[in-house]
């Protein structure tokens, strides 16, 4: 049976987070009774302080007609009930301020007492203003508090007083309390877990929750960082009256959401089930840690610099200007972010994911302001997308662990709904299964993460990170999820713009990603029928098997290791390397690389006596006499103008004239910023030709004037020889992460070798290459010597590392 994926103006909407006008009514009625629950706590309060009864009718703010509260006393709150969000499970956080009064043990009886006996949880301190000052100097709990004071009754000009003096000391020590509270705050996390991924979260400590959004207050009030925007703060809102209504469902003082109450406090916030409870909080908090990771890089930033200013030097002093360095075509670092380059085309359709691809690659944050620029004015590709789009997607994804924080700052902006629409069914989607660590959207992009590392062990590096990607796509819809998905993938793949027989591979490896794990630890892989399940199940896309089984291989690897420690282990893992080792085993051996065939275009030009070169756009081909070293010469001068080879096609044929003619046809794009002049690119091949162009020493010149950054980490280099693939050559295949001048270093170790290639194909698939090169030694035959195909790959390797 085929699974109908409908048309996106038919498909049913995923379900909102939050909202509704049952929820907006029930979330009104909770911030109302806090309200209301805080003003008459504040007149209770003032009445205990004041030495005569408050009419009915006191003031709000605490003021009680008919009372007098004792001189140079003050009754403060801190905490929730200062910022008017004490839940009912809350402790009431109270200081008894005053001027070193002699009787105020007595005062404070009078008040403390009723509290008390009302039942009410008290956190109480007495103290005079040089007390709580010293206090707090000392205690960041105690300065967090006293950062929020309100003042509840009593002396004015004394609560001034202390906030003024709590606010100098607070902003005059911000360098080392802003670590410290940095420090304490890393260490809740570690503790407390992620809030937007727990099954039972804790609702104010764990990261995300309501704690963070009043330390993002205290750091705002040292003037380091801006206060909490508006997305933050309305995040805050429902956290709190989630928390509200857990105190109010369970009648104790929890801040752990536990599975058996979620049904009974979405219905206390009108919401249609503890699923939909989930995905709000997992909005929620995600909005929060991302506004807070922002805030935490500057005031690292402002620690950083704190420490490197000389004492008495104002800050900023002597800086010329702040240095903008090219990362990426269209994008800049620039204070430790990625910006938009000033020449960067908001109309180039591929912009989006190729800023987003820079910054994952070289490890660094996106700008908030960037990406809200991204958002709001640059174009997103159309279905089918342009190659550029997909590779950059692919080089995004390829960065590793540093693509999640690039991934999430695209999704806090929306912008990742609007290039993939179905990803809206598995955002912020709980797992209900102790074995997940994350939502289902989570999950994905920490699998495409995962797979990052496992690119060497595929033909297809960029095919395994899109199914790393998708897998999982199928959990937004009813039915088993493998099924469903692999039509989600599929027309997910046609809208990518892959190739219809590439499509087919997604489809297969997300219909059958569970296929290794499942059979190999519930049947005999001994048996013999246990493989032929696997061979059967990927036929489906026939000269392709080979690739297929390698693709699940590495999938499993990386979906086991983004589940959880539960879900993969040295066991499960052996029982599948295994089984894919059999399985690939009985497969006829895979499609050996092809040799590079010459077209009509390039027989035209090789026709032409001695030396052609044509430049056409990002197309370079080049036909030449052949001799040792033309390619990695060739590809030497492109690294020079400054362009990234994406393919390359090498055919030598003595066959189009009477010497030996060898054909060179370049894809290559800028690093960066504009195409070089064509005509003195041509000029420069046409020197390579001649011999009039030290290439090699042009581009250590080069290499030395650069400024590298270290960028992400990155698997290491793989050298293959492809047996049995040729009998006229030797068959060598590198993958490496791909950089300036890749094809130039290894052209230079195979001649280096005293190889010569007599063909290539070169493919660099998002932030990958895969080259395959046919080689010959000096007299034209392949190599056969172990020790010399030994020798090969140590030069290769060593000229990668």
């Amino acid at each position: 049976m085929t699974l109908a994926h409908p048309p996106a103006g038919d498909r049913a909407p995923a379900p909102a987070p939050a909202g509704g006008a049952a929820s907006d009514s029930a979330r009104a009625a909770l911030a109302t009774a806090r309200a209301a629950r805080a003003a008459s706590l504040d007149r209770w309060l003032a009445s205990l302080l004041t030495t005569a009864p408050p009419s009915d009718d006191a003031a709000a703010d605490g003021a009680a007609p008919g009372g007098v509260a004792p001189e140079g006393v003050a009754l403060v709150a801190v905490g929730s009930h200062a910022r008017r969000e004490l839940t009912p499970g809350g402790d009431l956080d109270l200081v008894l301020l005053h001027r070193g009064l002699a009787g105020v043990a007595e005062i404070a009886d009078r008040v403390w007492y009723p509290v008390w006996d009302s039942g009410l949880r008290l956190d109480h301190s007495v103290r005079t203003v040089a007390e709580a000052r010293t206090v707090a100097r000392g205690d960041m709990k105690a300065a967090l508090g006293l950062l929020s004071a309100r003042r509840v009754a009593g002396d004015h000009a004394l609560v001034d007083e202390l906030r003024a003096a709590v606010l100098a000391d607070w902003r005059a020590d911000a360098p080392t309390r802003l670590a410290e509270l940095s420090a304490m705050c890393r260490e809740r996390w570690e503790t407390h877990g992620e809030l937007a991924f727990l099954l039972e979260p804790d609702l104010k400590e764990a990261h995300g929750g309501l704690r963070d959004v009043h330390v993002m207050h205290a750091v705002a009030a040292s003037w380091v960082a801006p206060a909490p925007d508006a997305r933050v703060r309305a995040a805050h809102d429902l956290l709190l009256d989630i928390r509200h209504a857990l105190h109010q469902v369970t009648g104790r003082s929890t801040d752990r959401l536990v599975l058996q109450e979620q049904e009974a406090v979405a219905r206390a916030l009108g919401l249609m089930d503890a699923d939909v409870l989930q995905r709000s909080i997992a909005e929620a908090a995600r909005t929060v840690t991302y506004g807070a990771s922002h805030l935490w890089r500057r005031v690292e930033n402002f620690t950083r610099a704190k420490v490197r200013q000389p004492p008495g030097v104002p800050q900023g002093a002597g800086r010329r200007g702040v240095e903008r360095r090219p990362v990426g075509d269209g994008a800049v670092e620039h204070e430790g972010e990625v910006v938009l380059a000033r020449n960067a085309d908001l109309n180039d359709p591929a912009l989006v994911l190729r800023v987003a691809a820079a910054a994952a690659q070289t490890g660094l944050p996106l700008a908030p302001a960037t990406v809200a620029r991204l958002a709001d004015r640059a174009a997103l590709p159309q279905a089918p997308w342009p190659a550029e789009a997909r590779d950059a997607l692919v080089s995004l994804l390829g960065a590793g662990p540093a693509a999640i924080a690039v991934w999430e700052a695209l999704d806090q902006a929306g912008l990742i709904v609007r290039l993939l629409p179905d990803w809206e069914r598995v955002r912020n989607r709980p797992q209900r299964n102790p074995v997940h660590r994350f939502t289902v959207d989570r999950h994905l992009v920490e699998t495409a993460a995962g797979a990052a590392a496992l690119t060497r062990d595929v033909a297809r590096p960029d095919l395994l990170l899109i199914c790393a990607l998708l897998h999982d796509i199928g959990k937004g819809w009813p039915g088993d999820h493998s099924t469903s998905g692999a039509v989600v993938a599929r027309d997910i793949g046609a809208r990518l713009g892959l190739p219809e027989d590439d499509v087919r591979v997604l489809e297969t490896v997300v219909r059958h990603h569970l296929l290794l794990p499942e059979t190999a630890t519930r049947r005999d892989i001994d048996d013999p029928v246990t493989v032929q399940t696997v061979t059967s199940a990927v036929s489906g896309v026939p000269g392709r098997e080979r690739e297929v089984v390698d693709l699940l291989a590495a999938l499993a690897v990386a979906d086991g290791g983004a589940t959880g420690p539960a879900a993969w282990g040295a066991w499960k893992a052996g029982l599948v390397a295994e089984l894919a080792r059999r399985a690939a085993a009985a497969l006829s051996g895979g499609t050996p690389p092809p040799a590079p065939a010459l077209a009509a275009d390039h027989l035209a030009l090789a026709r032409h006596d001695g030396a052609a070169v044509r430049v056409t756009g990002s197309r370079i081909t080049i036909a030449a006499p052949d001799r040792p070293g033309l390619l990695w010469r060739a590809a030497g001068v492109l690294a020079l103008h400054r362009l990234a080879v994406k393919t390359a096609r090498v055919i030598s044929s003595p066959s189009v004239s009477p010497a030996q003619t060898a054909v060179l046809d370049f894809t290559a794009v800028p690093e960066y910023g504009t195409p070089p002049d064509p005509a003195g690119l041509e000029a420069d091949l046409r020197r390579m030709l001649a011999g009039r162009l030290d290439v090699a020493e042009r581009l250590e010149r080069r290499a030395r004037s650069v400024r590298i950054r270290p960028g992400v980490t990155v698997p290491p280099p793989r050298v293959m020889i492809v047996d049995d693939a040729s009998r006229t050559a030797t068959v060598v295949e590198v993958r490496a992460h791909d950089r300036p001048g890749l094809l130039w270093r290894v052209g230079q170790a195979l001649g280096s070798c005293g190889l010569q290639v007599r063909a290539a194909q070169v493919d660099t698939l998002g932030a990958e290459a895969v080259d395959v090169f046919y080689v010959v030694d000096e007299q034209g035959r392949p190599l056969d010597d172990p020790d010399a195909l030994a020798a090969v790959r140590t030069r290769i390797l060593k000229t990668l590392r």
